[in-house]
């Protein structure tokens, strides 16, 4: 259903649905006198009908352990199952499960020194992990920086530092069934992570030493010399009920009932039943250790899926059959009706700019150029080699009209790769305005002309460095055949035209645009423009524009620097920031920003808007406080509550 027309629908259906609310009771009938004296029963006990919160999400997970999948549904659901062990806030981390995050103040977090020898397993200077051998730069004990890096002789004896923590659990916690629950669980976690069967990333495994624990309540990690994760805090397992699973093997683990349906948890609720293509129900668990603060405040939980649209969420919520509507249930092109509702207090939401955010990456050295550029070959011009021409391309794209006119100004253009929100964004530098006057003087510099004064056709190269006269400024833009990304695509061509710009939008199927190299359009740098979204967490993603990133045979195309962007400057700034040891606070903060600000400058792609997260709830709703770094909205609905369940 088209964009305008669906918004139409949604607020005509709110028309009936408060005329229909209005209307008036029927009458009662008048009630026949006795014709004798009525017999007055016992009085009886009656129950309270359970209080259920239903929340509805737009897709069904396809598991709920934690080792088998991941996805925004499955930890909506989670969250529900276990209640930590951290929170994410504000980019920040908040224990839950645990006395304190460990910290160097108070000794949990400590560096060590240890003797290293040829064939030990070390972290070198750059965070690789290698054996030791002579010509191995490292950063020996002592050494907090890249000015102090050595590249060991192989003979001379050598300390390196390791990182050394302790987590230490809540006393009294028990898994939903009564079983107390130790450190000894965490570190059944860690075992299984580590298992070959379970498919989960295991480049931090594979830098511990080792995950012990002490005692009931204490786990200790110690990582290999030369290891400075900067999210040190959150090196913590989530516990598995040993207890419960350890008659099953890993492989095992990955379809079995009391794992991927019914997991075991230690949260406000233990799942009841699953229903495969309708609803999870949860009740309250009763072993749940905030239990005395009157929390959960629902008896029941139910999940429902409604599928991907916004209307049938919206029409949902407003039907009174979902409480909540999850963040993953929403998508940017509704924005104007769910603003609308909420003016006529038909719902609340709570809006913000994501930490996902949407570019439109140039094509600066595609894989046809790895063997050499020649133009007198056929290889695809040299369009975006020279700055100047990028910063006319984006000067030429209206980025601020995609805000306000999609996103009705709740989202705003970036600066760079670090989110609006972080604490190291660029607040003090505001990104490239749209002038499209500027932009086609400069492309006029450049050597791109407009011989014949009409923007409608394509401006030619007469002089542009590595680029044959004549050449047509004629390039092609990729993208998914997302609704919003087709409306976005249409709209930049349209004011890219003004400057002389020709463009030709191509649209793809996702699993063929991100292709694996050497055949995919993205990883196979076969692009000219194209537009997608990353992500970004709590440390700002420097690496993902490092050259040696770039995806090509020589990385067997594992990079994610498909753009080709290659600068010294920048890569020794992100290596900078990326190595900066977790004590060195203010360094991490200076340097991190460094790199941000050259990525600016440098425009290897343009940093089009973020994306909004979107969590919606019926008028009454309390306790929900979405934040967008959490892994779910849904983080703390142990507080959530609605009319008399409200404190």
């Amino acid at each position: 259903m088209p964009f305008r027309r669906r918004s139409l629908w949604l607020l005509l259906l709110l028309l009936v649905l408060l005329l229909t609310a209005c209307q008036p009771a029927a009458e009662e009938p008048t009630p026949l006198p006795p014709t004798s004296e009525p017999v007055q029963p016992a009085p009886t006990a009656t129950l309270a009908p359970p209080k259920t919160l239903v929340v509805c999400l737009r897709q069904e997970p396809s598991t709920l352990y934690v080792y088998g999948g991941s996805s925004q549904s499955m930890w909506s659901v989670l969250e529900a199952v276990y209640d930590g062990p951290f929170d994410s806030r504000q980019f920040g981390v908040q224990p839950v499960i645990l006395e304190k995050l460990p910290d160097f103040e108070n000794g949990d977090a400590a560096f060590a020194a240890q003797d290293v020898a040829a064939g030990d397993l070390v972290v070198d200077a750059d965070g690789k992990l290698v054996a030791l051998e002579k010509g191995v730069q490292v950063l020996p004990a002592g050494c907090s920086g890249q000015d102090c890096v050595i590249s060991w002789d192989g003979n001379t004896p050598l300390q390196m530092e390791r990182l050394e923590l302790k987590f230490l659990l809540l006393p009294g916690l028990t898994w939903s069934d009564g079983a107390p629950l130790t450190a000894a669980d965490s570190v059944y976690s860690f075992d299984l992570s580590n298992d070959p069967a379970t498919p989960v990333s295991r480049e931090v495994i594979a830098r511990t030493a080792s995950y012990a624990a002490l005692d009931d309540l204490t786990v200790q990690w110690i990582g290999l010399p030369g290891y400075f994760p900067q999210r040190y805090q959150t090196l913590f397992w989530l516990p598995l009920p040993a207890h419960a699973w350890n008659g099953l093997t890993a492989a095992e683990l990955l379809t079995a009932e009391v794992s991927s349906q019914k997991p075991l948890g230690w949260g406000p609720y233990v799942v009841d039943e699953w229903v495969e293509g309708d609803h999870i129900q949860l009740s309250k668990n009763t072993a749940y250790f905030r239990a005395e603060e009157d929390l959960p405040r629902f008896d029941v939980l139910v999940y429902r899926f409604l599928g991907e649209y916004t209307d049938s969420n919206l029409t949902a919520l407003l039907n009174e059959e979902c409480d909540v509507v999850d963040q993953a249930a929403m998508v940017d092109d509704d924005l104007d009706v769910v603003l609308q509702l909420q003016q006529n207090n038909e719902i609340q939401s709570w809006i913000a700019p994501s930490t996902e955010w949407e570019h439109l990456d140039f094509g600066i050295v595609p894989a046809a150029y790895d063997d050499g550029y020649n133009a007198f070959i056929g290889d695809r011009p040299d369009f975006f080699g020279d700055l100047r021409t990028r910063q006319a391309f984006t000067m030429c794209m209206n980025r601020q009209g995609i805000v306000t006119r999609w996103l009705w100004d709740q989202s705003s253009v970036p600066v760079s790769y670090v989110a609006a929100s972080h604490p190291l964004a660029l607040t003090d530098q505001a990104p490239l305005a749209y002038d499209p006057i500027a932009g086609a003087q400069l492309l006029d510099q450049v050597g791109w002309k407009d011989f014949d004064g009409d923007p409608a056709t394509p401006r030619v190269a007469a002089g542009v460095a590595g680029v044959p006269d004549g050449t047509p400024l004629s390039v092609n833009y990729a993208t998914t055949k997302a609704y919003m990304r087709i409306e976005v695509a249409k709209y930049l061509v349209a004011s890219m035209t003004e400057c002389g710009i020709q463009v030709n939008v191509q649209y793809y199927d996702p699993a063929e645009l991100y292709a694996p190299g050497p055949d995919g359009i993205v990883f196979g740098r076969k692009f000219d423009l194209v537009q997608y979204a990353w992500g970004t967490g709590s440390q700002p993603p420097c690496l993902f524009y490092e050259s040696e990133q770039t995806p090509s045979p020589a990385n067997n195309w594992l990079g994610i620097n498909v753009t080709g962007y290659s600068s010294p400057d920048f890569d020794a700034a992100c290596q900078t920031a990326r190595t900066t040891r977790i004590d060195q606070t203010d360094a991490y903060a200076e340097n991190h920003i460094n790199a941000a600000r050259l990525f600016a400058a440098d425009l290897p792609v343009v940093p089009l808007y973020y994306r909004t997260a979107v969590t919606l709830a019926r008028p009454d709703m309390c306790g929900l406080d979405m934040d967008v770094t959490a892994r779910s909205a849904l983080w703390n609905l142990e507080a959530f509550g609605y009319g008399e369940t409200c404190p």
